[in-house]
């Protein structure tokens, strides 16, 4: 979707989707922009709440049955598990994809870690398909004006071009770009200090994998630590990422910086933010 500055002015319902690195400030700007009669679409949200929904509770049961107190509670329909995720904490969608590692330590073993990462990667893809039904919604069934969808930062690692023509075609696509290197390093830092599960591509994944096992003198996935290998990996990917988000922006959409998009207040900064990334393309 291109308009001009005027267009994007006069479009009555507006629909942008945010691109970024995890950290950027698209959870941020979609939840403050909910106070000004924008529908917030959250593609990690919509994972966790219905595609992956059933198999987070299976894995939660499965962790739960292991425990007889908890076995004879489930088995006898005393207690029930459900989710609570929250747009601002998807802890069990995190839970789920889990850290590639020593199981003792918490890790995932590698078949069951690359089965889950195609689950998720089936899951995102789904919930992408699912933002024109959700523009609808959100105008006739909850009488919001506006709509942001708020993607995940994995989206670029997909490889599935159809569900960027689908977005492109009904939404504004809008790239959150890292440019300094204090900027890049305060989001290494940051996924370092508190090292959270991950999506990888899986050739990536592959390659990746077999660097580190051989820097570390290890045969296996489940020797490594499982925070490790993520604190390890994370930089990499971060620059894996950046060049895929570089080329959805040039064929899709527009670009801003973090620090512009830092600057971001309220509704009014945000429509000046993509009208100076309009204006910057044209």
């Amino acid at each position: 979707m291109r308009l001009t500055v005027e267009q994007y002015r006069q479009w009555e319902h507006k629909k942008v989707t945010l691109l970024g690195m995890s950290g950027v400030g698209k959870t941020h700007i979609s939840s403050m922009l909910r106070e000004h009669d924008w529908f917030h679409y959250s593609g990690d949200y919509r994972i966790g709440t219905c595609y992956l929904d059933e198999d987070i509770l299976d894995l939660i049961k499965e962790q739960a049955m292991k425990v007889p107190f908890l076995r004879e509670l489930l088995r006898n329909d005393w207690i029930y598990i459900r989710n609570n995720i929250r747009v601002n904490d998807l802890g069990p969608v995190l839970s789920f994809v889990g850290k590639l590692g020593n199981p003792e330590l918490g890790g995932v073993p590698l078949d069951a870690f690359i089965q889950r990462q195609a689950q998720y990667r089936e899951a995102e893809i789904a919930a992408m398909r699912d933002v024109p039904e959700f523009i609808r919604k959100a105008q006739t069934i909850y009488g919001y004006s506006h709509f942001v969808n708020d993607a995940g930062g994995s989206l670029c690692e997909l490889e599935e071009p159809a569900v960027f023509d689908l977005l492109a075609e009904n939404t504004l696509i809008l790239y959150i770009k890292v440019t300094t290197k204090d900027e890049e390093q305060k989001l290494i830092d940051r996924a370092r200090s508190d090292p959270k599960p991950l999506y990888y591509r899986p050739n990536f994944l592959r390659e990746h994998l077999a660097v580190y096992l051989q820097e570390q003198g290890l045969q296996y996935a489940a020797e490594m630590i499982p925070d490790d290998f993520t604190r390890w990996v994370f930089p990499r990917l971060f620059h894996s990422r950046l060049p895929r988000y570089e080329a959805i922006a040039h064929d899709y959409g527009y670009t801003v910086t973090s620090e512009e998009a830092a600057q971001v207040r309220d509704e009014a900064d945000f429509n000046a933010l993509i009208e100076m990334a309009i204006a910057r393309h044209a």
